[in-house]
């Protein structure tokens, strides 16, 4: 059994919560990049331009890359021989996006209850998902949602008979409505199988998969790949104002689901797709 105590829990989330909204992650610049070569409209040429200038101006002057730096995420995969001491857990996460928001400048974008709005003025509380997982570490995935994406997110219970054709539709048309919403170029993360809710938190944890790495399904990859083509002949492009680079990746997570149904989640990002991930 191996003992770790909360403060080094707290440690960790604050230093992620400043370096994922100050530094774009290595997938995405390479994306990006990528994307850039590949535009094809003038005016997408020029966005792509100006966000790689956006880039580079946070990176060089340590502000954040988005105004809004979003709701802190955070995935745990906890190794079962851990045993956590010093204070609770979730107290500590939540004081390190104190401490990460307050110290770091970033936007404090939290109301502490959905109807009366008034900002809890730290960025608390997080949203945390936890595993327990063999062995004797604790992966951190830090992943801030800013909620322009965020609100073009959609759920769908299809039917079984839709099928694969189906989930693939239903992707699309998400994408779609969001158009320029969603800041693109976008990653687009997709849950299909489990529950209601099982769908939607594998698109959340879908959007951390590094930019390049395809499920290690081929039915999935190959549902990746068909997609991201099909997003990419919208027309929408860069910043929704045309072109060829609407997304830069459709990353699928699946699970088994009931006989009945067929859930399908769709969680989307903006160009920044902030994630960091760490083990203590």
């Amino acid at each position: 059994m191996r003992e770790i105590d909360v403060s080094e829990i707290t440690k960790a989330v604050k230093g992620m919560c400043i370096s994922a909204n100050y530094t774009l992650s290595d997938d995405m610049k390479k994306a990006l990049l990528s994307a850039k070569d590949k535009e094809e409209s003038e005016l997408g040429k020029q966005i792509f331009a100006q966000l790689m200038e956006n880039l580079e101006i946070a990176e060089n002057d340590d502000i954040p890359i988005c105004q809004d730096t979003g709701m802190a995420v955070f995935f745990f995969k906890i190794g079962q021989d851990v045993h956590f001491v010093g204070g609770d857990l979730s107290d500590a996460i939540n004081e390190g996006v104190r401490q990460g928001y307050t110290e770091g400048y970033l936007r404090k974008s939290v109301v502490g209850d959905p109807l009366i709005r008034k900002n809890t003025g730290d960025n608390t509380p997080a949203v945390v998902h936890y595993d327990i997982v063999p062995g004797d570490k604790v992966v951190i995935t830090c992943a801030p949602k800013g909620f322009g994406s965020e609100n073009m997110s959609k759920v769908y219970m299809l039917k079984p008979a839709d099928g694969e054709e189906g989930v693939k539709n239903a992707v699309v048309q998400a994408v779609k409505d969001a158009g320029p919403n969603a800041c693109p170029p976008m990653v687009v993360g997709v849950g299909v199988g489990g529950t209601f809710e099982k769908c939607a938190e594998m698109a959340k944890e879908a959007l951390t998969r590094p930019v390049g790495e395809h499920s290690d399904k081929e039915h999935i990859k190959a549902m990746e790949e068909e997609i991201l083509d099909r997003i990419n002949k919208t027309g929408i492009g860069p910043a929704g104002l045309g072109g060829r680079m609407t997304a830069l990746a459709v990353n699928i997570n699946s699970y088994a689901t009931h006989i009945a149904g067929l859930p399908v989640a769709v969680n989307i990002c903006c160009h920044v797709n902030r994630h960091v991930t760490v083990t203590v």
